[in-house]
Parts: structure tokens; sequence; C-alpha cells
């Protein structure tokens, strides 16, 4: 991978977990996630 794909791939990650992170419990359960999926799923954009 090229640097900029990296940093393009690190940003899409971070994004990712505010962007979830910002949700409600409540909507997160809407969604058939949690808290503790998020990394893992933000992770998912990361590679």
């Amino acid at each position: 991978m090229n640097p900029i794909r990296i940093a393009k791939s690190w940003i899409n990650y971070r994004r990712t977990v505010a962007e979830l992170g910002n949700l409600s419990n409540h909507a997160l359960s809407d969604i058939g996630i949690t808290r503790f999926d998020i990394r893992n799923i933000a992770s998912r954009s990361y590679r």
C-alpha cells in the first residue's frame, strides 16, 4: 500500500468510528450492533 492509500484508509476508519460512536444505543441496537462492535466494524474500512 502506498502512503496516500494508507492515510485515506485511516481517515475512513476514524470517520466510521466517529459516526457510529455518535449514534445512541437504541439506534445501534436497531442496526444490530453494540458499542463493542464499533471498532471491529470500522477496522474493515481500514483494510
